[in-house]
């Protein structure tokens, strides 16, 4: 019993060690990991698990955007999708995405999507 006593005596003080080395060395390994970071331009966001590795030290900013979520609203609001269908009611449809209901009731009467074309 005096083995198994020992043992565990010499576990826990090894423990105690172990912590203490951690605790030492804590604040230089959080510096030189920051240190790096600064340098390769890493930020918290490259270290997520779902990011693609493109550190915005690498991307080029455009002038005068502050992020790249406002960059993409920008160009969706910009883009104007002129119609290409015309329902009997004056509806529209720009050709992307679901068909419309009207149309779609339309198709089922057995009309085709031509019909309802915008001439140019």
């Amino acid at each position: 019993m005096n083995n198994l006593i020992d043992i565990q005596k010499q576990i826990e003080e090894l423990q105690k060690k172990a912590s203490d080395i951690k605790v030492k060395e804590f604040q230089k390994t959080v510096e030189e990991i920051r240190a790096k970071m600064h340098a390769y331009g890493i930020t918290i966001k490259d270290l997520r698990p779902n990011n693609t590795g493109t550190s915005k030290a690498k991307q080029k900013p455009k002038a005068g955007d502050t992020n790249e979520k406002s960059r993409s609203q920008a160009k969706k609001q910009d883009k104007t999708i002129s119609p290409k269908y015309q329902g009997p009611a004056g509806e529209t449809w720009s050709g992307r995405g679901l068909t419309p209901r009207w149309l779609s009731s339309l198709l089922a009467q057995g009309k085709t999507k031509e019909e309802f074309a915008i001439k140019s």
